[in-house]
């Protein structure tokens, strides 16, 4: 029979198996403004931090990247902030004195850190026309340009909609890329007739590579345009479509395009978005970006989950760094419509979304009042986040409070069973099941 002090020392170490986590907040230009953001929102409920109405809030960071850390919360907490006086400790310097919890398949792999980052984001306008390198690339750009490409990782990353979500993502296909050159002049005033011609005469027969030879060449010679010449055909292009909406309804692309305008007049991104799919989530779909993929988010709030990576190459649509060369060779020039994912069924409650990267999974758990769910455990760590509601989350004997903001990491091989006192929205990243299973 167990004594009183053995019990509390079980007590106190089924604790350890969860841990709250303070996390970051990234405050770039194209994020919402104060209280509409979801992000200042979730950081003001987890860290205690204010929330200024006219800042902008883009990014909410959970996990280990140095340019914004998670910290692992002490005991003595009221609302995510530590109440002993002392500093809480870098996430990531608690795995590596505690490499046990990130199980043994991931040490194996990714050593002793987080293979995923995963976050918020909250977007007002368009974030820039980019893409993110492989690894071999990541390896280069890191060695030769540390102050801008932070790592040498890829970064593969997934999409899921919290609200209505907008982006740009990959290039449109042949066929509709010829109806583009046709009745959008500006382009071809842009690019030149023989880009242009090459692009119109060339068939799927003349083979995939030939094809994307060709639509690399004329997206080449769109994004490296002098800067003169831009701003004079983007403004031809916003004064035409003005023109024309006054006798015919403008589409869905040339509306976007005029939004883009407005939000960076004069950029050559503003013409780019004619090449690219314009993709409409809805929440509770997802869309995942590969290695050399263009894309731009546009707006609309999502989960975003990833390599554990910050490498971005931009080429438009932003005040940042632009590499336009290495953005140009770099892309697959794949085309057609990217997949959405939907997801599928784990439980009544939660849907798990699995794209084709190793690094990470993501959970969307969705409990109505008074419902429970379980997370199995698997061998390899999570972190979770409450985006909506309250309830109780579980380990074994041990039960805690949780609520809207609260991150937690829960180590490899720990069940998690949530309880609701009224309706609980929360997400759960980690690591790739099917990686998991394989091993």
């Amino acid at each position: 029979m167990k004594t009183v002090n053995s019990m509390e020392a079980d007590l106190k170490k089924q604790r350890k198996l969860v841990q709250r986590l303070t996390c970051s907040v990234q405050n770039y230009d194209w994020g919402r403004k104060g209280p509409d953001s979801l992000v200042a929102r979730l950081c003001q409920l987890n860290s205690g931090a204010g929330v200024e109405p006219d800042r902008s809030y883009a990014e909410f960071w959970m996990g280990t990247h140095e340019s914004g850390p998670s910290f692992l919360v002490k005991s003595g907490v009221q609302n995510g902030v530590s109440n002993d006086g002392g500093e809480d400790e870098s996430f990531k310097s608690w795995l590596s004195k505690n490499p046990i919890v990130l199980g043994d398949n991931v040490l194996s792999k990714w050593g002793c850190d987080l293979p995923f980052l995963f976050k918020v984001l909250s977007v007002a306008k368009a974030l820039s026309i980019q893409a993110h390198p492989d690894k071999e690339l990541a390896k280069t750009l890191h060695k030769l340009q540390p102050n801008v490409y932070k790592d040498d990782n890829h970064k593969p990353e997934m999409a899921l909609a919290i609200t209505e979500f907008e982006a740009l993502c990959g290039f449109i296909s042949l066929q509709e890329l010829k109806i583009v050159l046709q009745k959008v002049p500006e382009i071809v005033e842009l690019v030149g007739t023989v880009d242009a011609n090459q692009v119109l005469h060339i068939n799927e027969q003349d083979g995939e590579e030939k094809v994307k030879s060709v639509v690399q060449s004329i997206f080449t010679q769109l994004m490296t345009a002098s800067k003169e010449m831009t701003t004079k055909v983007v403004s031809k292009l916003k004064n035409r479509l003005h023109m024309e909406s006054q006798v015919r309804p403008l589409t869905e692309k040339e509306q976007l395009v005029l939004r883009l305008e407005k939000q960076y007049s004069a950029d050559i991104g503003v013409i780019s978005a004619f090449f690219f799919n314009h993709v409409k989530l809805n929440p509770g779909e997802a869309l995942y970006l590969g290695a050399n993929e263009p894309h731009a988010y546009i707006c609309g709030e999502c989960i975003e989950c990833m390599a554990t990576s910050d490498n971005v190459v931009r080429a438009g649509l932003t005040p940042k760094h632009r590499d336009v060369q290495t953005l140009c060779s770099m892309l697959t020039y794949k085309q057609g419509f990217p997949e959405i994912l939907k997801g599928f069924p784990l439980s009544p409650y939660i849907t798990r979304y699995l794209p084709p990267f190793d690094e990470f999974e993501v959970d969307r758990c969705i409990l109505p009042e008074g419902a429970s769910a379980v997370f199995p455990a698997i061998s390899g760590p999570s972190v979770f986040l409450v985006t909506v509601g309250e309830g109780t989350m579980g380990t074994g004997s041990y039960k805690d409070a949780i609520t809207e903001g609260d991150v937690l990491f829960a180590p490899a091989n720990t069940e998690i069973s949530i309880t609701t006192s009224s309706e609980l929205q929360l997400y759960r990243a980690g690591v790739n099941s099917r990686f998991l299973q394989a091993l």
